[in-house]
């Protein structure tokens, strides 16, 4: 019995019939039932009958030419080619039934492996570029992510999933967005719950994201459950969107406007809502340097000038600043003086809408005459990563950070439905 198998157990005058899943422990077994709930059993006094046995499963392919870590599936040439990358999170995750939580240890044999549908839908190569909890996630390995999705483009892929945790996926998919001109759509998923737990929203996630990475489109994107039930997928421009639950399924949002598009899971179908990048649009091409010495500062009241003495050797600082992109007037000094020793500073608004406007009240003057670059209403971790971007890539970083290069900010604020 492997995982990707249908089976029937009956154990303590309980019958379950579902597909076996991955476990963490080999007295546990672990069953997907139809109805789209996980079940855990313990194996001892089960009886399994083992009823279809997995068509699907995975055969490492990798020869000298391919690159460490790749797989694949038997290729069907009916079917459009997608890449999965794997950098760990919760989507590839599970449980250690001896503690209790959650550890990231599958890679992207073990995702499809616990995604049977998946199977019919594209012809998978799968590769490991990290197996790490997002809160760990580097701009090293970033580097490493754009260079792994620029190399499977270069081998045909007809669209990329990236597997993530969802607590910095906002982070990486912004990163992708400047590092990456992509001829097809990148597509960032994760799950808010690993496959082990009841309701889970993995299976769904990883569908619609496969989905999504065969429409037409060549763009970042975030897709994601679009509300708690297992009907749609929000589809999220990677330089507009940030999570905003720590736990339920529909986690994430795009800031300002509407979804970029959905995924509608039961009719397979790929919707989108407002203009984007064609399939086919752009040529391949990476800028995948980074300058990572940049500092992302909150700003509050009463915050001490130290909290910005301390970032005086950073080759730039985003302030997540009050409103319309203000401080305290007593750090305007500070700030004056790191900008004048070389730091590029930018300002962003920690309000989830609305745009920096620092023309309005003196704070907001002052701190512009104080060499302050505003970052119109680009998202404060997004400016972060731009930022780190544009100091390794470009010459006028505030020409840069003034300039819309992934849909990270919109030239005129308006009401949205």
């Amino acid at each position: 019995m492997n995982a990707g198998d249908r089976i029937r157990v009956d154990r303590a005058a309980q019958t379950y019939e579902g597909v076996v899943l991955p476990s963490s422990t080999r007295e546990h077994l672990v069953v997907k039932l139809d109805g789209g709930y996980n079940v855990g059993i313990d194996r001892e006094d089960a009886d399994v009958e083992v009823l279809e046995t997995d068509v699907h499963q995975i055969e490492d392919a990798q020869t000298d030419d391919e690159p460490a870590g790749r797989t694949e599936v038997e290729f069907d040439e009916d079917l459009p080619t997608v890449a999965l990358i794997s950098t760990g999170g919760t989507i590839a995750s599970t449980v250690d039934y001896r503690t209790g939580a959650v550890t990231a240890r599958f890679d992207a044999e073990d995702v499809l492996r616990a995604v049977p549908d998946l199977a019919g839908r594209a012809n998978y190569r799968g590769r490991v570029v990290a197996n790490i909890l997002s809160e760990n996630m580097t701009p090293d390995v970033w580097r490493d992510l754009a260079e792994a999705i620029q190399t499977e483009i270069e081998d045909g892929a007809d669209g990329v999933v990236v597997m993530h945790g969802t607590d910095t996926m906002q982070y990486s998919a912004a990163a992708m967005a400047f590092m990456l001109d992509t001829p097809v759509p990148i597509v960032f998923t994760g799950s808010q719950r690993s496959a082990d737990r009841p309701s889970s929203d993995n299976v769904m996630n990883a569908v619609c994201a496969v989905e999504a990475a065969k429409a037409d489109c060549a763009e970042v994107l975030i897709c994601m459950h679009e509300n708690e039930s297992d009907d749609r997928c929000a589809l999220h421009r990677g330089t507009r969107a940030r999570k905003n639950h720590t736990s339920r399924r529909d986690a994430f949002e795009t800031v300002g406007r509407a979804p970029l598009g959905v995924v509608d899971y039961d009719a397979e179908t790929v919707s989108f809502r407002r203009d984007h990048e064609s399939r086919g649009d752009s040529e391949l091409g990476i800028t995948a340097e980074l300058n990572p010495d940049v500092e992302l500062v909150k700003f509050a009241p009463g915050m001490d000038e130290a909290v910005l003495s301390a970032c005086a050797d950073a080759s730039g600082i985003v302030i997540e600043g009050t409103g319309l992109g203000h401080v305290n007037t007593d750090l305007i000094p500070r700030i004056e003086a790191l900008v004048q020793d070389g730091t590029e500073v930018v300002m962003a608004s920690g309000c989830i809408e609305g745009r920096v406007c620092d023309r309005v009240y003196d704070t907001g003057r002052d701190l512009l005459a104080a060499g302050v670059i505003e970052a119109e209403d680009t998202l404060p971790g997004t400016a972060y990563v731009k930022l780190m971007w544009a100091l390794a890539n470009r010459e006028d970083v505030e020409a840069t950070m003034r300039e819309s290069l992934a849909g990270e900010y919109t030239k005129q604020s308006r009401p949205w439905a």
